[in-house]
């Protein structure tokens, strides 16, 4: 793994690796043990989007591992935010920095920092793709289940990035797959294209209902993502019905777990009582940002 950018880019193994490597950071780290394997390295973190979880993880992370975090808002403190290109950026920020984690709009442009920095160049989510947020899904659930292999998952809402990254992880994990949502919402095409041809159980509805049901582990995510919030009215009404309730929870398996990215807007996507029932798993899932964004990092720069 030379960089993270999209999860189609990762083997299976390569998938197994980094949650193996965040599962042994995570006990490393609760035994007081953080290994100091990013000593004298520098990560530049660069958000042209809000962030609570990624940029805090990241920094943190960083941290406990012995290294330094700087970070650079894209929007208003960098020369790209006044017309420099893309490539010129990466070229001088690739001289300074030993990695780049990158959070934009486009995907293109975290592809284009990978291409001309010369140092690894991870995701931190576009419009695309969130590979960070979804290992870490998978991380949280192989933690709570025991096994990935076989598993039931569904995710209702937006066919976006989240929709995008989840399908493709838990397809080459060997999980099933129900995707519910709205016509004219649907994830990419080339990811479904993949889908398809992979081979594992996958299914793309328009009935929450229908993926909910028999479900071991439910996915959902806010209906507006930033960038998008002019759209917000428009979207609430063509999202009417998507909504993770107590009746839809009725129709999982036994013990079914809920997973969602965080921030999330109670009572659109998901109800106060549904969130504060799976608080537990889903602020478990937050922690385990912090601890595969260190297995990223380790691997990345420091050969784990």
């Amino acid at each position: 793994m030379k960089h993270l950018l999209k999860l189609g880019d990762l083997s299976p193994e390569e998938i197994l690796h980094v949650l193996d490597t965040a599962d042994q950071l995570k006990r490393l780290h609760q035994a007081g043990q953080d290994p100091k394997v990013l000593t004298g390295k520098s990560v530049a973190l660069i958000f042209n989007k809000n962030s609570t979880r990624t940029r805090t993880s990241f920094e943190v992370g960083i941290y406990q591992m012995g290294g330094q975090g700087t970070f650079l808002n894209a929007a208003t403190e960098l020369q790209i935010a006044r017309g420099e290109p893309i490539q010129d950026t990466a070229r001088v920020l690739g001289r300074y920095y030993d990695a780049l984690v990158y959070r934009t709009y486009r995907q293109s442009e975290v592809e284009a920092l990978a291409q001309y920095s010369g140092v690894p160049v991870i995701s931190g989510m576009t419009d695309y793709a969130h590979p960070l947020q979804v290992l870490t899904d998978l991380m949280t659930v192989r933690e709570k289940l025991g096994r990935l292999e076989g598993v039931r998952a569904a995710f209702i809402g937006d066919g976006y990035n989240m929709a995008n990254s989840l399908i493709v992880g838990c397809l080459k994990m060997g999980m099933s797959l129900t995707v519910a949502c709205p016509k004219g919402y649907r994830p990419a095409a080339d990811v479904l294209m993949f889908a398809r041809s992979c081979g594992a159980p996958f299914c793309l509805t328009d009935s929450p209902d229908e993926a909910a049901r028999g479900a071991q582990v439910l996915f959902t995510d806010v209906w507006t993502s930033m960038g998008m919030e002019r759209e917000a009215e428009r979207r609430r009404r063509d999202f009417a019905g998507y909504t993770l309730d107590a009746a839809r929870m009725a129709l999982t398996a036994p013990g079914c777990l809920v997973q969602h990215p965080l921030p999330a807007h109670r009572g659109e996507e998901i109800t106060e009582e549904v969130l504060e029932a799976h608080a537990a798993e889903i602020f478990d899932e937050a922690e385990n940002r912090l601890h595969v964004e260190k297995a990223v990092l380790a691997i990345l720069l420091a050969g784990y």
